[in-house]
């Protein structure tokens, strides 16, 4: 059943994870990221929700897929002082039970570095978002600097267990735009005071290809 698993993972983690991701600047990055979110939301990775009060009056309504119910307990208090409608749901990200096409946004926050399968991830937020829908993600993932590089190699396997199959070396970008989608806007870089090797972040939104074909990326 999905967001069964250890006492770790259902106790511990969403703790640690909390505490890990709650700093001022990941927050600035998160209000930014969100900022083009409209209409009907669905967000992959809810986690405890530390998105909700970063998303702009725009958004009417909100499907939240967590796998851990560990996570999903300490996203109650949040729900509830949320002026947003918020869905919870508890299931994986490969396979969302959600209609085609019938999505506004999709938002992945430092959730595509920890699902299974990223590829069938992406392919199913394509699928449910409306042709012309956009994709928000704000991940962490391989650097671009060879030596960084080599070091989240290194770490990779410690950071899967510590982190519950979070990993520090996908190459972001190049998952989505490989899925079918084009960035829009895409900003890469490294966020202050965080280890390189898991402080290279993309934070972008994309488009699927079918809606606007045309140039690449805007890089900001």
């Amino acid at each position: 059943m999905p967001g069964s698993g250890s006492f770790y993972e259902r106790r511990v983690f969403p703790w640690l994870n909390d505490k890990l991701t709650a700093g001022p600047e990941l927050m600035r990055i998160r209000a930014d990221a969100l900022a083009a979110a409209t209409g009907r939301v669905l967000e992959i990775g809810f986690g405890s929700g530390p998105n909700l009060a970063h998303y702009p009056a725009a958004v009417e309504s909100l499907v939240a897929i967590e796998p851990n119910v560990g996570m999903q307990a300490r996203a109650a208090a949040h729900i509830r002082q949320s002026r947003i409608p918020v869905t919870t749901v508890v299931g994986r990200a490969e396979t969302l039970p959600v209609p085609d096409r019938s999505i506004d946004t999709a938002v992945s926050t430092l959730t595509l570095c920890t699902v299974s399968d990223p590829g069938r991830t992406l392919a199913e937020l394509r699928r449910v978002l409306r042709d012309d829908g956009r994709l928000i993600v704000m991940e962490h993932g391989l650097s671009e600097e060879p030596g960084v590089a080599r070091w989240q190699g290194r770490l990779n396997g410690l950071q899967n267990v510590v982190a519950c199959g979070c990993n520090l070396n996908r190459p972001i970008a190049d998952l989505v735009e490989r899925a079918g989608f084009r960035f829009e806007t895409l900003r890469k870089f490294y966020v202050p005071n965080v280890p390189r090797t898991h402080g290279w972040f993309s934070v972008g939104v994309a488009r699927p290809l079918t809606a606007e074909p045309g140039a690449g990326a805007r890089e900001i």
